[in-house]
Formats: C-alpha cells, structure tokens, sequence
C-alpha cells in the first residue's frame, strides 16, 4: 500500500502525519506545522506491539481462553438478551470513550438506546472535558473548545494558559504561541511554564479565587471593556458584586499569588492588541470545575475578548476526539449534534433517522463516575459493555471502581491488547487500531478530520462498528440498521445530526477527501464550514453572552493533620492516558518506566524521604507506591502523580470521587495526601 496521509492517534491537537506501512512521518498541517512530539513520532511502533490481541477471549473456569468470534457473539447476546428479560432494559451498560471515531461514538449511542433500550451510557470524556462544555454552554449557548483555528493565536499579544502543560500534552501547540506573553497559571512550575512570561502559582484547587482576583485587578485598573460588556454580554453586574469582594490582596491571602502580580496579569492581557485565555484540566478536574472555567470565562469577557476576530477564549480539549465524542450520543444526556435527549423535538428528528418511535427511546441517564459506582448495586446495571477506555486505571477511587466491575454478571471489553480493564472482563473482543480503519474525529478547534487506513488488521481483528453490528443482529436489529463501513455511519450522523447545535450534515467524506477544512457546524454541502464562532452572535436566543456569578469554595477535602499535603494529578511527555499504549513502546517505557511523585525537598525531607526512594501516598480512599523525585520548584503543600501506571502505582487510587453539581466532573486534581517511606 502507498503511504497514507492520515493522523495522529493521540490527543486533540490531531497533527497530520504520513503513514508507509507502520513508518510514521509527519506532514504539513495547520496544527503541527510539519511536527510530532515524541508519541506521535512513534506511534507506528503500537501496530507491531507483541501482545496485540487478534482472538476474542471467553473466560472459563476462571481463566480468559481463546473463543471464535461466533461463540463469544452468541455468549454475549445471549447474556444481554437473558439480563434484560429478566431485570429490564437498564441492566444493561456501555461505557465510551473521547478516543473512539465520530462513527463509533454515534453507533454506540445508537445501539444502547435502540438495540439495547437503556439509558446507561456514558464515557470517559466526563473525565476530562465535562466542566469547560457545561461552562461554555452556559455562558456562550454552545461548546465548542476553540470557536477559532488554532493558527489564529499565532497573532496573539498575551495568551493566558489557566490548568495547562500543552509542552507535555501537546508539544507542537507551543510553536503558535511562540509571538506571546505567556501566562501560565498552575500550581507546578511545568515545563510549560519555564517557558512563560509570567507564571502564576496557586494553591492546590484556590484557581477561582484567581480568577476573581485579576477579574477585580481588570475593573479597578480601569480595563473593562465596557461597549463590548454592553453590548455582547448579560449579568456583568451580578457576577461584579461578588469579583468587587476579590481585591488581589485579599486572593493572595488565600492563592498565594502576590497581589502584584494579579495586576501585571490584568494589564498583559488588557494592553495587548489581541489576547486570549485558555483553560484545561487543571481548572476543570475540581467539584466545582465548572464555575472555575466559568470564572476564566468572565475574565474573558470582561476584556472583550469571546467573539472578537483575533482574540477569544477556548478550552484545550484532551483526549483524541474529545470534541466529536461529546457531540454525537455516546454521553448519558445527549444525542447526535449535541443535541439534549430530553428535547422532544430533538427525540423526534432522531428516532425518524433511526427508524423508531421517538417514546421507545430512553431518557437521560446516570454519569460516568456515577455509572460505574451504581454497577452490580440493587437497581444498577448487572453488564457493562466497555469500548475505548481503562477505567481500572482512569476512573476516581479506582479500587472501588474494579470492586464495582468484578461485582456484575457480565464486563465486556472491546480493546486491541489486554488492558488492566481488559485482563477482569468476562469477555474480550480484539478489534482494529487507529491505522487500521477509515473513521472521521473532530479535533480541538471543532475541525472534522478523516483518519484514512494506512494497513489491514491482523486476521481474526473486526473494527467496533463490526462488533456492534454483530451484537445488535444476534439481538434481534436489522442488519441495515448497524452498518459496519464507517462512511455508511458517518452518512447517517450527518442526517441525524442536521439542524443541531453540531451541524455536520454538510460535511462527507468526499469532501474531506478533498481536503477541505470544515469546522462545525457545516449546516449544507455548499456551505464552507465555520472555522470562527461567535463574531457576530453568541448562540443563545438574544445573541448574547452570559457572565456567571460564581464564588470560591475551595477543596472538597481540605487538608488536615493526618492528611497534610495535597495531590494533582497529570500527563507526562512520554505517556497518554492511562498508558495501555505509550507504556507498550520501548523507547517512551524506558524513560519513564514507573510510576513517580513529585515533591519538595523540604517536604521529602520531613516524610523521612530521599530522592529515588520508595514513597507511599496515602488517602482517605487508598494508597500508591511511587518513586520519589525531589523538583525544588514544587510548592511544599504539593505533590504531584502521573496517572499512567497501573498496578499498586495507580495514581487513581487516590483520587476524590466527589461531583462537580453541573457537569458530574470528579475531583482529581486535588485530594489530601500524607506521605511516608514505603515497606522495603
């Protein structure tokens, strides 16, 4: 086969890359510019990994043992068939994931409200963007991370980066920002932040109390942007009354940034002729996420950036297809083009698509976390079905999460090697990876992309729209109603998703192949995309924007005398996610082999603790082993994990489960911690 051009299997940036067999290139794309960071360049090295799966696996007796794809089809459905004829339709769940094609996404949430008949299904995109999308549709009518190409920060003056590491997470993002003053706000002098003009240092999960400190720095200086907060905006008033409370010194008392810098921040971003502010994870992953990416929000438009040719706000979405995969059905609330499915014009427009009663199909149901906790419990779901995520390594309390998955009568997992999620299963379906198989994502600046197949699977591999296609007809489906060619899928999407907040009924694969950049909504074939948002009009009814009142609360769990520090969590260079792929690629596992925390000096010290030695992290809801790394830059309060190990150096075994209200976001970027010298 010629090479292909196709792209990155990683994170949301999605930089263009040239495929020759499993050799990896990169190629000219706006996004990369002829870049890769170190996953991507060697990401061929994945499709030759040495325990790819290529049989599905039936446990016997115990033990996983090789099974054709017929029996195991037939166990399965005969399973699901028996569960929900004995205890309903919710019995049974599906758990997605941000990584999965448009395509995939659409047919899973296709298939568990039409095949299966259960509300039960979410992803593990309520991880990672939930909190920036519930904020971004309350104050601008419509979420979409960036509602501007990335390119366009390459004119910017300032850029303010809130809970961001692109130089870890996305290394080829920092070239478009390389004109910059670069304001970096995290609790850990990241690489990220070496790099900035300015970097402002929080304490762990006080980022709204920020927020609200240059807020106030913006009005008392003297630069609010008052025609635009006229104008564009509602509820500037409301959201000023409680920023009016949050002079800068007030929020150093309880950040730890210094007042001063409060106000160089306000006035960066104010004189600059184009600024921009960017959250991520590090403001999202909070109880209260969605008020904190609400505060930066408000910031944003105090200034008159959201809407403004050359300026704006945007969130940095994460995994692969974040966008797309909260935008198409697989989320519990949702259904195809971001639509909510308790609409009933919305139910209507979509059962029509699929050929079905608009009262056959389910309502909302539970989150991710929620999900999980409520498996094998008196009225939970008794099978879960698991495509595309780990949650033994990915979910909150992931000890208790592996007790909830060990306690059903049935795990599925579809996943290409045997994960830590994949090894517990009942069942295991081998199925196709990303170069192996058309499908179409939508990256962080909400542009649909094709990922052309570069190669053929390994025999006895089926791609996932194949499983659910042979799932939904042993379950008594049409054949024609789960199609299994990605651009049969992707021809439905469009028409289910027409005339909805994510338009894509414009776009084809004949266009993509083409080359044409469109960025949703593409509401018709002649229509060329809208690569910027907002210019004229917000998406809510008046047209305009909405400040959020929202306050400081702090931690859900404050740390005490026998928790004394506090846990973040985070990404390294070497490794994704929860790692069932970088950790199988010799060259990234051998620099970053095991698990690790970070810590001061002085706080290793007082643990009793040296450099390279052992550490236990403990919480209120387990423990981790790690190797200690003494960064003099750490904040002494602070320590930090990187989430991508499994076993006993499972940061997740930490972390807080607790909910944000709005978006059902868990806590993971700060829990209380203690820290002593593990058993030799």
């Amino acid at each position: 086969m010629p090479h292909v051009d196709t792209h990155c299997p990683y994170c949301a940036l999605q930089c263009g890359m040239r495929m020759d067999e499993t050799r990896v290139g990169p190629r000219d794309f706006p996004v990369n510019a002829g870049g890769l960071c170190q996953k991507g360049w060697t990401s061929g090295e994945l499709l030759r990994t040495g325990d790819r799966l290529t049989t599905p696996l039936l446990r016997r007796n115990g033990e996983l043992r090789p099974a054709s794809w017929d029996e195991a089809l037939d166990f399965v459905a005969g399973r699901l068939a028996g569960l929900r004829r004995d205890h309903g339709a919710d019995a049974v769940a599906v758990f997605g994931g941000g990584g999965l094609t448009n395509e995939k996404a659409y047919q899973l949430g296709k298939f568990a409200r039409v095949a299966l008949g259960t509300r039960n299904i979410d992803y593990n995109g309520r991880f990672c963007m939930s909190s920036a999308a519930a904020a971004g549709l309350r104050a601008f009518g419509l979420d979409r991370g960036l509602p501007f190409p990335v390119t366009d920060l390459a004119g910017a003056g300032t850029v303010l980066l809130a809970g961001a590491n692109p130089a870890e997470t996305m290394p080829p993002f920092l070239q478009h920002l390389r004109n910059a003053d670069l304001i970096v706000v995290d609790p850990r002098r990241t690489p990220t932040a070496e790099q900035a003009s300015l970097h402002l240092a929080p304490a762990p999960g006080t980022d709204l109390a920020l927020a609200l400190g240059i807020l106030h720095a913006v009005v008392a200086e003297g630069y609010l942007g008052k025609s635009y907060v006229d104008e564009r905006t509602r509820g500037f008033e409301e959201a000023w009354r409680i920023a009016a409370a949050w002079w800068p010194e007030r929020a150093e008392r309880v950040t730890g940034v210094a007042a001063a810098d409060q106000r160089r921040a306000a006035e960066l971003l104010a004189q600059a002729e184009n600024a921009y502010v960017l959250t991520a994870r590090g403001t999202e992953q909070h109880a209260t996420g969605t008020d904190t990416v609400g505060a930066w929000i408000n910031l944003a438009l105090a200034l008159g950036l959201p809407g403004r040719a050359g300026s704006g706000y945007g969130c940095l979405t994460g995994q692969g297809n974040g966008q797309g995969g909260r935008e198409h059905g697989q989320k519990a609330d949702q259904l195809p083009g971001y639509r909510k499915i308790d609409d009933p014009a919305a139910r209507e427009h979509v059962a029509r698509v699929w050929g079905v009663t608009p009262e056959s199909l389910p309502g909302p149901g539970r989150s991710a976390t929620e999900l999980l906790d409520s498996l094998g419990r008196d009225g939970g779901p008794k099978a879960l079905l698991v495509f595309g995520s780990n949650v033994v390594l990915s979910a909150p309390r992931a000890q208790h999460v592996q007790e909830r998955l060990s306690s059903v009568d049935l795990l599925v997992v579809a996943d290409f090697v045997l994960s830590e999620t994949a090894a517990i299963a009942d069942v295991v379906f081998p199925v196709t990876q990303w170069a192996e198989e058309d499908g179409t994502l939508t990256n962080l600046e909400g542009r649909i992309l094709l990922r052309r197949k570069a190669l053929d699977p390994p025999e006895g591999v089926r791609t996932d729209l194949g499983l659910v296609h042979g799932l939904a007809t042993r379950l008594g489906q049409p054949a024609e109603r789960f199609p299994t060619a990605a651009e049969s899928v992707f021809d439905e999407l469009r028409a289910a998703s027409k005339g909805g907040p994510a338009d894509y009924s414009g776009a084809s694969y004949q266009r993509l192949r083409s080359g044409e950049a469109l960025h949703w909504p593409v509401p018709s074939e002649d229509h060329a995309g809208t690569p910027r948002m907002f210019l004229d009009r917000f998406a809510h009814s008046d047209g305009r924007a909405r400040f959020t009142a929202v306050d400081h609360s702090g931690p859900a769990e404050p740390s005490n005398a026998e928790f004394p520090l506090q846990a973040t969590t985070g990404r390294v260079l070497q490794h994704y996610q929860s790692g069932a792929q970088t950790r199988r690629i010799a060259e990234l596992n051998t620099v970053v082999p095991e698990a690790f925390v970070e810590v001061h000096p002085d706080t290793a010290v007082r643990s009793g603790l040296a450099d390279g030695e052992r550490a236990v992290v403990r919480s209120r809801r387990g423990e981790t082993v790690a190797r200690v790394r003494c960064v003099p830059s750490m904040r002494p309060d602070l320590v930090f994990l990187p989430f991508h190990f499994p076993g006993e150096g499972r940061a997740n075994l930490l972390t807080n489960p607790v909910l944000d209200p709005v978006s059902r976001m868990p806590e993971f970027k700060v829990c209380a911690v203690s820290l002593a010298r593990a058993d030799t």
